[in-house]
Formats: structure tokens, sequence, C-alpha cells
């Protein structure tokens, strides 16, 4: 068994493929719409696992919640990306584009090397060895 693709509602879907794409390496299908729904969205492949829907539509409620403090339910995605040298660049990468580092590059109590990032819509995202 394992993940086929985790999905995010955004508000800005253009940005948030561009996000993806850019980081990440992820391969973006031609983008779907139902006209009658309001519903564009996009899958996108990552080139060693599972895919992310990105998918927006006019009915749905943008979150008034506070991105920092923890709240139960998705907490985050993360990414192995196969070093810590490779952590650490696309850290200085993040902050040079302007986005938000909540932690690290750091080791964890449980041995894991992380950083901790905002995507363009504040969802948080690990970058792992």
């Amino acid at each position: 068994m394992r993940i086929e693709h985790v999905a995010i509602w955004c508000k800005d879907l253009e940005t948030m493929k561009c996000f993806y794409t850019h980081f990440f390496n992820a391969k973006s299908n031609a983008k779907y719409e139902n006209t009658r729904k309001g519903f564009q969205s996009y899958f996108l492949t990552l080139p060693d696992g599972p895919r992310i829907e990105l998918m927006q539509m006019d009915s749905v409620l943008i979150s008034a919640a506070d991105v920092f403090p923890q709240f139960t339910g998705l907490a985050h995605i993360a990414f192995a990306v196969g070093s810590e040298a490779k952590v650490d660049a696309m850290a200085i990468e993040f902050i040079a584009q302007g986005y938000e580092v909540l932690d690290g590059p750091r080791r964890t109590g449980d041995g894991y090397y992380e950083c901790v990032v905002l995507d363009p819509e504040w969802n948080r995202i690990e970058i792992v060895v």
C-alpha cells in the first residue's frame, strides 16, 4: 500500500504550482477545469513519490487559522531530499526567495535532519534527509 496523492485547497493555484514545480521538481499535468462547479486543479508528479493535487474552487472557504501555533489535523508534508547538504541548500534558497523558514536546518531529538518552511499559502513543509 502507498499514498497515491495529497490534496491541497489553494487560493492561488498558479503560485502554488510554481512553488512545488520549482523547489521539488514536480511535473504538472494540464489544468483540469469544471466551469459548472467553479473547480480547477493540477496534479503534480514528484520524481520519486506520490502526487500532489492542487485544487481551487470558488465556494471553498479560506482558513482564518493562525499558521504559527500547531493544531490537530494534517500537520505537514515531508520531502526527503537525500542529504544534509541538500537540506541546507534548500533552506538558503527558501530564505533568498522570501519564504519563511520556521525551524532549522537542525537535527531533531529523534534523529531527523530537517528544515521547516511555509509554502506560499502557509502550509508547513518539512525538508528532511
